[in-house]
């Protein structure tokens, strides 16, 4: 093995052979090192003072707001995300105000609000999601994130197996599911099990009654709500398995009316 002799020697004519080239030589005369005697210990010693020389409040400001911006880069959620990013703008703005820099000031003042809304939109979404768990189905809270498509008398929204790709909110008219003969008034939600269906299948058909209008939302807008926060998912869910029960509830009192209405029948049939 190579003695620490050698290996210093080494080192010395690697740096000898990067002072001769010309740029090398140039960067460490704007760093105050002499190209013609240059050392590890005079280059460390060097680094050393010009980071102790650029301490200062600003400078402390604008690594903070470094290390917030970092820690956006590594949350997988969009709350934390927001939070770490408006502190991390707040930072760098007063970075920009002790530098005078107004562009850098303005540019991440700007972003503390635009963060903190979006930070509100999705804390509030995540809060209606949970009272929906609790009783509250209605899915006005998704509005934000829907568009908006209007239907006439006699349209067809989409048929059972077709392929399905969005979930739907009702505002105003009536559609009826036509396989099970039940209307769906304002206010209800459709296409939501198609999301959780393995194949993305409809279920079942829907045809408008009475000219309305209803708010959609693609299923890879409600994924990437899922992924941003998966709190909100876990209530999303939870609401999706009410809506089924509701629905399975509906349809076994269907059946009983027909059993009960067949019995009579049946009865007279006899006699």
């Amino acid at each position: 093995m190579p003695s620490s002799a050698d290996m210093s020697t080494t080192l010395d004519r690697i740096l000898d052979a990067a002072a001769d080239n010309l740029r090398i030589a140039k960067i460490l005369v704007q760093m105050g090192l002499d190209p013609n005697n240059v050392t590890y210990d005079a280059i460390y010693n060097r680094l050393l003072e010009i980071f102790l020389h650029n301490i200062t409040l600003a400078n402390m400001f604008a690594l903070v707001g470094a290390i917030f911006f970092v820690a956006t880069l590594l949350t997988q959620t969009m709350v934390p995300l927001r939070v770490a990013n408006m502190i991390g703008c707040a930072f760098f703005a007063i970075f920009g105000a002790l530098t005078g820099a107004i562009t850098t000031f303005l540019l991440y003042l700007l972003m503390v609000p635009i963060n903190a809304y979006r930070l509100r939109q999705m804390l509030v979404l995540v809060k209606k999601a949970r009272n929906a768990t609790k009783g509250d189905t209605s899915m006005e809270w998704l509005k934000p994130f829907m568009t908006e498509r209007k239907y006439r008398k006699g349209d067809v929204l989409f048929k059972k197996d077709d392929v399905a790709n969005e979930m739907l909110l009702t505002v105003t008219g009536t559609f009826l599911v036509t396989e099970f003969g039940l209307e769906v008034p304002p206010g209800r939600l459709m296409g939501e099990l198609g999301f959780l269906t393995p194949d993305n299948r409809r279920t079942a058909t829907i045809e408008c009654i009475e000219d309305g209008h209803v708010l959609t939302i693609t299923y890879e807008k409600l994924l990437e709500i899922y992924f941003q926060n998966p709190q909100f998912g876990y209530y999303f869910l939870v609401l999706t398995s009410q809506r089924l029960l509701e629905n399975l509830a509906r349809a076994e009192s269907a059946l009983v009316q027909i059993k009960s209405a067949q019995q009579p029948a049946a009865a007279s049939g006899k006699n």
